[in-house]
């Protein structure tokens, strides 16, 4: 009987106690074809409040994450990545839990299981150095700071995120969040979506307190720390009935790093009118803000399309950079991929909305753009669709060979139903995650024309065809 009284306490069970749950661990990561160990199963996370409190000179972080979510299933157990920082302590639902880490796994074990469909609350305490990640494609993520420790940038594409901050961390999972960030007085911290008031000022430390509202996968979650220059404005978010005035607009925060504000000034004061073409061809902009966030060279050595406010790596000339970015927040930030293997749909997208912006402005038609990449031999590795490895998803087959496809279907359409098919994609899935195969089916609905030979040579097809129409 004392055995079994044990068992039922470790469970978080009262044997015979009335409505007890006997619940299992969630899974430990989502089984993703590329990364089968980022993310976990067994609940959705709807809500991050982050508070941090950084220290640049000593490269120091603490932090506490308060996650809210839905239990999925009956769980006795629940994993959260988290990569490198000490666990200080968590609590589930307010009593303390344990922890055991294993890896980048951080498992929580409830004093009571859950019910599924319950919504409870996870609190952890963290501190530690945060990292710096290479990955498989040698690029740098997660915590980047510069060697004279000046200026520091939180990216996650594909897997950072977890170096900052515990979660759910894969794409699939979505949810708003709130970061409060303190610092050293005279830095500046910016983060996702807008200030949810003016910074406070106390004992020689700034806290700034940003809220991202609408759903946002944990990889486009960003932090920058540092002195930085800020330009404001607004820029159309909604047009009216006669695509000639703004219904709607947004407020444009695009800061840069003290070096990098005069040469990128220019192309920031571009965010409104970039804007403007974007909501004419893509439909209503998805979020209540957006921006940018410029470096200097070395700092990151790439664009990135971090929810709301880009981040640009050392780049003094971006304007197509810029326009891919601003293009992401509708394709892959607010149409989110369900698995990495779907990245096409945000670098196809992205890709070929350079190709019309430039059309649209007197440059080589998408056409001319089409040819071209057809005739590159890089661009035929691998089917855009299917990226053989995680050191693979941003080779030219995802971004070129995934606009080519986007290109075939204008060609099959007509140019107005294609503006019709990116608009209302866009719409159907707003706030979401999209896979290849929900896309496919979408546009089989919105079209009567057979895009068969499309989706199986130009999208998932391993040869190159005999010539670009076919």
């Amino acid at each position: 009987m004392a055995a079994l009284l044990l068992v039922a306490a470790a469970s978080g069970c009262t044997a015979g106690a009335p409505g007890a749950v006997t619940g299992s661990p969630g899974a430990h990561g989502l089984r993703d074809r590329l990364f089968p160990k980022l993310g976990n199963g067994g609940y959705d996370v709807s809500h991050y409040t982050l508070d941090l409190d950084y220290d640049p000179a000593a490269h120091r972080l603490k932090g506490i994450a308060e996650i809210t979510a839905r239990a999925t299933q009956e769980l006795s157990a629940f994993s959260l990545d988290l990569a490198g920082l000490k666990v200080d302590g968590a609590t589930v639902e307010g009593q303390k839990a344990a922890v055991n880490r294993a890896g980048n796994e951080l498992t929580l074990r409830p004093k009571r299981d859950l019910r599924k469909g319950e919504t409870f609350r996870t609190v952890v305490r963290y501190s530690g150095t945060p990292a710096r990640i290479t990955n498989a494609d040698t690029d740098q993520e997660g915590w980047l700071r510069s060697e004279d420790g000046k200026v520091s940038l939180a990216v996650g594409q594909p897997t950072g995120s977890m170096t900052w901050f515990p979660g759910n961390n894969h794409p699939s999972d979505k949810a708003t969040y709130d970061i409060k960030v303190t610092v050293p007085e005279g830095q500046t911290a910016i983060s996702n979506g807008e200030l949810r008031n003016a910074p406070t000022v106390r004992a020689g430390r700034v806290t700034y307190d940003w809220r991202m509202r609408e759903p946002m996968a944990s990889y486009l979650a960003m932090l920058a720390v540092g002195k930085f220059k800020v330009m404001r404005a607004t820029a159309p978010a909604e047009l009216d009935a006669d695509e000639e005035n703004a219904v709607r607009t947004v407020p444009v925060y695009a800061a840069a790093e003290e070096t990098m504000d005069g040469p990128s000034a220019q192309l920031r004061g571009e965010i409104p009118e970039m804007m403007e073409w974007c909501v004419l061809n893509f439909g209503p902009y998805p979020f209540s803000s957006v921006g940018s966030v410029v470096a200097r060279d070395g700092d990151v050595g790439y664009a990135l399309e971090t929810q709301t406010k880009p981040v640009y790596g050392g780049m003094e000339s971006f304007e197509s950079a810029q326009l891919h970015e601003l293009a992401h927040q509708w394709f892959g930030n607010s149409v989110s991929p369900k698995t990495w293997s779907d990245m096409w749909l945000n670098e196809g997208f992205a890709e070929y909305a350079e190709w019309m912006y430039t059309e649209d402005h007197g440059g080589e038609s998408a056409q001319k753009r089409f040819e071209g990449e057809f005739a590159r031999g890089a661009n035929w590795a691998f089917p855009p669709s299917s990226p053989p490895d995680p050191s693979r998803i941003s080779d030219a087959p995802v971004y070129k060979r995934g606009a080519m496809v986007l290109h075939r279907i204008r060609q099959a359409v007509g140019d107005e139903p294609f503006l019709g098919i990116v608009q209302g994609w866009a719409a159907d899935h707003r706030h979401g995650s999209a896979s290849t195969a929900d896309f496919t089916a979408y546009v089989d609905d919105a079209t009567d024309e057979d895009l068969s030979d499309i989706w199986k040579v130009w999208l998932h097809g391993d040869g190159k065809p005999a010539t670009p129409a076919g």
